[in-house]
């Protein structure tokens, strides 16, 4: 048998550069990139003689920009997910599908996959809907989806935009101050290892549609990460809350990973402390 033939979009990005560079040396998977530079991922027609399986990591995903261009979150996120479904029954391959934020404000603690779905912004209700297409093929077009909800990512070369960078770069910069908008909320975060291990585990999946968490189980507030940062740093900054809300705040949100560990053979392998110090390590090389 050779090798299974693997196409990663986004493959450029945050997600997607660490997933590949877990996968060059495989012996199991022959891997296809297609990124921005490739073409629109919502019209390619992504001429290739096979595909086993697609891990769809393509997207929008800075959440305030879909305020200002709802289209192009829905064009990306939505119309894309649907050119890539068409992909994989043309090809009679599988797909792993990554989503998010998909929650809304938890109606309860921890939150797992049966939990309702509200759309807060235009990102969610893109992501809401692509996810309902993935589920419509998969179940009138017989494609094995595995849909990753990944709750709070961090890890190494993420964007300055999102709070673990924006918090380490104040922490390891030469200023005295370390400002955010609000100390208060308090999230799941999930490193970015623990979710590529996640990832490479679900092109295993053959049943029809399954939906699977990938968090840490714990969550943690501003306040939190900035002290752990600063810890590990050796500093001892000050912290100034500028207490700007932002809308539909969530106040909290923590994953129920059960499944993913019953069903991938799966738990998440790195704390807190441990993540935080790899990017700061990072960071001053």
């Amino acid at each position: 048998m050779g090798k299974k033939t693997l196409l990663i979009t986004g493959s450029a990005g945050f997600i997607g550069r660490h997933l590949i560079r877990s996968l060059q040396d495989s012996k199991t998977y022959q891997i296809l990139e297609f990124d921005l530079t490739d073409g629109d991922v919502a019209t390619h027609r992504f001429e290739t003689d096979r595909i086993d399986h697609v891990i769809h990591l393509a997207g929008k995903t800075y959440v305030p920009d879909s305020w200002t261009d709802p289209y192009a979150f829905y064009r990306t996120n939505f119309l894309g997910t649907v050119n890539i479904l068409n992909l994989c029954r043309r090809h009679h391959a599988s797909l792993t599908y990554i989503s998010a934020y998909v929650y809304g404000v938890p109606d309860y603690l921890p939150v797992d996959e049966k939990h309702p779905l509200k759309a807060a912004n235009p990102y969610m209700h893109s992501k809401i809907e692509a996810e309902s297409a993935c589920r419509f093929y998969s179940e009138n077009f017989e494609i094995p989806v595995t849909v990753i909800r990944p709750f709070n990512i961090y890890g190494p070369g993420q964007n300055e935009h999102f709070l673990i960078p924006k918090i380490i770069n104040q922490v390891c910069s030469d200023s005295d101050v370390i400002r955010v908008f609000s100390l208060g909320p308090k999230r799941d975060y999930i490193y970015i290892d623990d979710l590529i291990d996640a990832l490479v585990k679900s092109v295993n999946i053959n049943t029809r549609y399954q939906v699977i968490n990938i968090g840490s189980g714990t969550s943690y507030s501003v306040r939190d990460i900035i002290d752990r940062c600063q810890n590990i740093a050796g500093t001892n900054k000050t912290v100034l809350e500028e207490h700007i809300d932002r809308k539909n705040e969530i106040p909290d949100v923590r994953a129920d990973v059960q499944k993913a560990m019953e069903l991938l053979g799966w738990s998440p392998a790195t704390d807190i402390e441990t993540g935080l110090a790899k990017i700061i390590n990072y960071a001053d090389v």
